[in-house]
């Protein structure tokens, strides 16, 4: 279980951290231009680098807080706290009807939860 759940939130880090460098330091327009991407059209550039910033700290909280074995707690937190990204996520695109990157978020979504639960519960780092 603790092997599945390390490997779950490096999984998770990895999509965290591209997606924020792409929204953090990819210009909006270039952003809008792509597939997966049309949904910041309407929305001000710098809320877009403001999810991007969140979510390169979700890529840290998720890992390194039990890496350096400082203050883990904050992996579940940060899971708890992606969760929330994706619902945000999945009702931006459900409301374009972008059904694909809604059922992704969901995964990234059900990842979130599952970490979250066994670093809460079963496998958690406060023992």
């Amino acid at each position: 279980m603790n092997l599945a759940l390390w490997i779950s939130a490096w999984l998770l880090a990895v999509v965290a951290l591209v997606g924020g460098v792409s929204k953090t330091f990819v210009p909006k327009e270039k952003l809008a231009s792509v597939h997966g991407g049309e949904w910041t059209e309407g929305i001000d550039g710098r809320n877009v680098q403001a999810l991007g910033v969140l979510e390169l700290l979700a890529a840290v909280g998720l890992v390194l807080p039990a890496l350096v074995d400082r203050v883990p707690v904050m992996v579940p937190v940060t899971a708890a706290c992606w969760m929330l990204l994706m619902i945000g996520a999945m009702l931006t695109h459900g409301r374009r009807r972008e059904f694909g990157f809604v059922a992704l978020n969901l995964a990234y979504l059900a990842l979130a939860a599952f970490i979250a639960w066994g670093r809460f519960g079963p496998e958690s780092f406060v023992g």
